[in-house]
């Protein structure tokens, strides 16, 4: 997947950042939960009376790409990893938010905005093993 960056400019960045905020704050004004995806997707695979607004929340990330794409066209995006990879890497990040207790939207967006230090160190450990894993492959391995 790459970026454009000719054609980048940082108002759909800001918008797309301030409606997780926005639906962030919603769901914990009105619901009083976090917005953390692992969690939610958590609450999917052990069903119980409440797991609406997950339901719905999943279903809405689901449909959103093709709501987009009915509404402003085609979303050009080239992804190189072929499907047993993108199985495989999605199945790694979910163990790995299961063993982070949340995943990096519970804890970046919701989690520091609650002041919790656990979020503040798991967000830090994100954000660290990313720009070493991008020193590694692209100065090390020439990736």
């Amino acid at each position: 997947m790459s970026i454009d960056w000719a054609a980048f400019t940082p108002w759909s960045a800001l918008l797309g950042g301030a409606l997780i905020g926005a639906a962030a704050a919603l769901l914990m004004l009105f619901n009083g939960r976090i917005a953390g995806i692992s969690g939610l997707v958590g609450r999917l695979l052990t069903p119980q009376a409440g797991n609406g607004e997950a339901l719905l929340f999943v279903l809405g990330l689901l449909l959103a790409p093709w709501l987009y794409m009915a509404l402003a066209g085609e979303i050009n995006v080239q992804v190189e990893a072929g499907p047993v990879a993108l199985i495989v890497a999605g199945l790694l990040v979910g163990f790995g938010a299961r063993l982070g207790s949340g995943c990096t939207s519970g804890h970046g967006v919701c989690g520091l905005s609650r002041l919790s230090p656990r979020s503040l160190v798991a967000t830090l450990s994100f954000m660290g093993a990313g720009f070493i894993t991008v020193f590694v492959l692209r100065h090390l391995l020439g990736v």
